[in-house]
């Protein structure tokens, strides 16, 4: 699997990798790892010395040997009793055939995954930006952002995390996720917010909030449903937050698009997660 480190100015360094490998509807079997135990296998005459050269199991070479017979169809690997070795086993010609695909195809990623650790190298924040776009959850709204300031706590810790120039979110987690995550002061992090956990707030007036978060910014999108309303609200940072809200909530704020607001929640509906 050949990896590309990218150093981006002041952050950690961020590492590309990648693998081919062989599918048979929803199994994989001609993978990095069994390739090379058929290289192993033509190259010791033997699925014991070939599964030790290469740090498999006895039980998961022959496991791996049967399922490659079996997905392609016609045995890829004989194997013969007796003789001075007590057994051994040999390749097909598929078997040969295949190997030799599999090294042109592995030449051919590899030469891939330079060039795309070169123009990487150019650009790292798109990389970056790949990376967090390919997280999947549940959480509607995904920040990223550097961990500014760590306030420790006996139990929760509260992680300072700036988003950009003027806008910071403040989330509250057990000193332990502190710790298992590695967060400290510079670390590049993401933060996941679920809309229903962020409440709409109007300017002005005297009403005081415990909630931790409470960011300005304006409504960009509204989608009216016949029981919930979900805005988008811009922060002066430029990142937008979704919150849910009711049908009759939204009526009665009179809200629309453009109109000044404040995006709220609690420090402790902030999810953090990392890359590394």
């Amino acid at each position: 699997m050949p990896k590309k480190s990218v150093h981006a100015s002041g952050r950690p360094p961020l590492e590309l990798s990648g693998s081919i490998w062989f599918r048979s509807g929803d199994q994989d079997w001609g993978s990095q790892k069994r390739m090379a135990l058929l290289e192993a296998i033509d190259q010791e005459g033997s699925i014991t010395a070939a599964a030790k050269k290469i740090g498999l199991s006895y039980k998961g070479a022959w496991d791996a040997v049967d399922t490659m017979n079996n997905l392609a169809g016609e045995p890829l690997v004989l194997r013969s009793t007796g003789g001075q070795r007590g057994g051994g086993a040999t390749l097909t010609p598929r078997a040969k055939a295949l190997l030799t695909t599999f090294r042109l195809l592995n030449a051919e990623h590899e030469r891939f995954m330079a060039r795309l650790a070169s123009a990487s190298r150019q650009s790292p924040d798109n990389l970056e930006l790949i990376q967090h776009m390919m997280i999947q959850t549940s959480a509607r709204n995904k920040l990223a952002g550097t961990i500014q300031h760590i306030k420790t706590g006996a139990v929760n810790d509260e992680i300072t995390l700036k988003l950009s120039d003027d806008t910071a979110i403040v989330a509250s987690i057990s000193s332990e996720s502190t710790v298992d995550l590695g967060l400290c002061v510079g670390k590049r992090a993401l933060a996941f917010i679920k809309a229903s956990s962020v409440i709409v707030g109007l300017p002005g007036g005297d009403t005081r909030l415990s909630a931790r978060n409470q960011l300005p910014g304006r409504l960009v999108r509204i989608v009216e449903g016949a029981v919930n309303t979900e805005v988008s609200i811009e922060l002066h940072g430029g990142q937008v937050l979704a919150a849910m809200l009711s049908r009759d909530s939204a009526i009665s704020l009179q809200l629309r698009e453009g109109l000044p607001v404040y995006a709220i929640f609690k420090a402790s509906s902030v999810m953090l997660g990392v890359l590394d």
